[in-house]
């Protein structure tokens, strides 16, 4: 009995001891799987700010311009008159308005215009933000174009500056006080005709907070005679070459 009962202990030392011994390699592998676990989340926490932390570019985004001419002449190719500018006004714009309380009265058939990423608007003074439709179509279809021509020809992003718009009859005797070239008989009447500037352009800040290289107003203008020409041709507008005004004087058709 006493020899049975002595390697029945024996055995169940031995079990304790098996039972032990894989219990501390457990351990020991849930330790190690534990510290594995705490160094990858460590590494990721540590590219993470790497990446974060990662010096910004803050070179000068510089312009590599090519493939611009221009047009022939300004004049030459912008010289369509005011009664042209008038028969399209009369076809697709609104009866024209004394003063500005009167705006209520045509606002459904007009569309209010605001500075937005394709074109600025100017501090208004002679005039006020509408334009029917297809004339409000055609100044997103403008400063659009304009921004992808200066892509296409490497130049850094502007946008047109758009310095009047839609002028009611007390405007315009008001503006006659200090341009004596403003006509009664004015598109500006019509909510079709709208100018932008060929002085002045505003440039787009880069999303990255780059510097840029400016591009000259003279080089810009180039850029804009094209797309302009182009939208001519395809018999959108009608437009005039205001030297004295410094602008693109543009009617819808």
């Amino acid at each position: 009995m006493c020899h049975k009962d002595s390697s029945f202990l024996v055995l169940h030392i031995d079990f304790d001891r098996i039972k032990n011994y894989f219990c501390v390699k457990l351990s020991n592998i849930t330790v190690m799987h534990h510290q594995s676990y705490i160094l990858l989340i460590s590494m990721l926490l540590l590219t993470t700010l790497l990446i974060g932390c990662k010096q910004r570019d803050t070179s000068m985004k510089m312009n590599e311009p090519r493939n611009i001419k221009g047009v022939v002449s300004y004049k030459r190719t912008f010289g369509d008159l005011n009664k042209l500018h008038l028969s399209a006004a009369h076809k697709i714009g609104i009866h024209p308005i004394d003063s500005r309380k009167e705006v209520g009265k045509v606002e459904d058939k007009l569309t209010e215009v605001s500075t937005n990423k394709y074109y600025h608007l100017d501090s208004l003074t002679h005039s006020i933000p509408y334009l029917v439709s297809p004339a409000h179509d055609l100044l997103q279809n403008i400063g659009s174009s304009f921004q992808d021509s200066l892509s296409a020809k490497g130049l850094n992003p502007y946008k047109v500056i758009v310095t009047s718009v839609l002028r009611t009859t007390n405007d315009v005797k008001r503006l006659r006080k200090t341009n004596v070239n403003s006509s009664l008989n004015s598109a500006h009447f019509y909510g079709t005709t709208f100018d932008v500037s060929w002085k002045r352009f505003k440039q787009v800040a880069d999303k990255k907070g780059r510097p840029m290289q400016e591009v000259g107003s003279d080089t810009l203008k180039l850029v804009l005679s094209e797309v302009l020409r182009d939208l001519r041709k395809e018999n959108q507008c009608y437009i005039k070459y205001e030297l004295k005004q410094g602008c693109f004087h543009i009617t819808a058709r």
